[in-house]
């Protein structure tokens, strides 16, 4: 049973901030997919909703002029995935979306509510904290453009207030253009299940002098917030690309994260397969900088075996 108090949908943005500071008690919703099963199990009943569905210019994808991608954040998934702006200049956010639920779930979720939600094992979060993303908010007053690195508080708790509403998603320019990148999903099956542990690599290189120049390594599940390994990108940055590299970053990566344990794996099991898969994400996104064209590997690395080499810790 849904319990819903009133539901008011919203055809403009500015509408759309107006309802939510008429009713304070009110919650936006768009695709549904998180809010609707959290009301229908009681953790938010009697809730009212204010639906921004309908806002036409908050859905698409746009390459401005000055090269950045604004990306809407009523935008779908599965649109987000088979965009030609996504797929040509920055297709690691369209692969880590696709691996959000099954396609039900990516055709009505949006890439601002995976945001929003503030879960810690969101598919597309990785991807945009590698990519210096910026989110763009209305308020009714101006609004402002808020560094995904600081809208993350906590475990589901982000830097919104009541009147708030995330408009887009903007990808500088500066941070994809000559960078490529790759996104690896740990989890216990192939499809359907959400991040034991998630690693998204972008990355930079000199492909004449086989140097790494710049790298930006984002973990889901490896701590209360998507987390940048700052201190692995930095002593990696200028290294020679060759296999003590990539020795090297599975080392300083098991160094800097903090995962927790709990019922879906270890700390110890989680480490393991950290720095297994940062190794192997940064390895494929040099690949993609080495080659003309990118080549879509199979990034979903699960309990069935192909990880079986690297689970070296013990599961939970």
């Amino acid at each position: 049973m849904y319990d819903i108090e009133k539901y008011y949908n919203a055809e403009t943005i500015k509408e759309a901030v107006t309802l939510l500071k008429e009713h304070p008690d009110a919650r936006v919703i768009s695709g549904g997919s998180d809010v609707l099963i959290k009301i229908r199990e009681g953790k938010m009943a009697g809730t009212s909703l204010v639906s921004i569905r309908d806002i036409k210019e908050i859905r698409g994808v746009q390459l401005m002029d000055s090269g950045d991608i604004y990306i809407g954040a009523g935008t779908t998934f599965s649109h987000v995935t088979n965009d030609p702006v996504i797929q040509k200049l920055i297709p690691v956010l369209g692969e880590a979306v696709d691996q959000v639920g099954g396609p039900q779930v990516r055709n009505i979720g949006t890439i601002g509510g995976n945001v929003c939600n503030g879960a810690v094992s969101a598919d597309s979060a990785p991807t945009l904290f590698s990519l210096n993303a910026m989110l763009r908010i209305a308020d009714g007053t101006g609004g402002r453009m808020v560094p995904i690195k600081d809208f993350y508080l906590g475990p589901g708790r982000v830097d919104l207030h009541q009147g708030d509403v995330l408009t887009h998603i903007v990808i500088p320019g500066k941070d994809y253009q000559g960078y490529h990148g790759f996104y690896i999903k740990y989890s216990m099956r192939n499809a359907m299940d959400i991040a034991t542990l998630s690693c998204s690599v972008v990355s930079k290189i000199d492909p004449m002098k086989k140097i790494l120049e710049d790298v930006r390594i984002t973990f889901g599940v490896a701590a209360p917030v998507p987390y940048r390994c700052l201190k692995t990108e930095e002593a990696l940055k200028g290294m020679e690309i060759s296999e003590e590299m990539y020795q090297k970053v599975e080392e300083l990566v098991r160094e800097e994260i903090n995962p927790r344990d709990s019922w879906r794996a270890s700390k110890a099991f989680r480490l393991q397969i950290g720095g297994e898969i940062a190794r192997r994400a940064l390895k494929e996104s040099i690949r993609r900088g080495m080659v003309t064209g990118v080549t879509v590997t199979d990034n979903k690395a699960n309990s069935a075996g192909k990880m079986e080499n690297a689970a070296g810790g013990e599961q939970a």
